[in-house]
């Protein structure tokens, strides 16, 4: 399902960078809303965390495109960041029917990762 994505066609190290700068990104994410949302009603962390996915769509691809300007170097300058044109892409995303990429499953799973950390309350002893 996957050989045609991009994510196959960097080089090793390449790749090991794409991976470092997700999993990054992932984890700030996922803390950001865990930090953020806890003192909030439960209404208020979902909406939240649905709100932080759709910013994270939105603006995530400038930073992989900057990833892939310094390991393409003929790449042009540019701003990739544009709201989703439909707005119901990020539910696509998280219902896993958007795009069969690594991308918008990487996403998917992010999704739920924010919406678990947001809405799902630690436990004190």
């Amino acid at each position: 399902m996957y050989s045609q994505d991009s994510f196959f066609d960097l080089s090793a190290w390449g790749q090991v960078g794409l991976v470092f700068i997700s999993l990054t990104l992932f984890l700030m994410m996922v803390l950001l809303a865990r930090r953020c949302l806890r003192r909030l009603p439960i209404w208020a962390r979902f909406l939240g965390a649905l709100i932080l996915f759709w910013v994270f769509v939105s603006a995530s691809p400038q930073v992989y495109y900057m990833y892939y300007r310094m390991i393409i170097p003929d790449l042009p300058l540019q701003w990739v960041i544009w709201p989703p044109k439909d707005a119901l892409i990020p539910f696509e995303i998280l219902l896993f029917s958007h795009q069969k990429n690594l991308s918008a499953h990487g996403q998917g799973i992010l999704g739920w990762a924010i919406i678990l950390a947001a809405v799902l309350q630690r436990r004190h002893p």
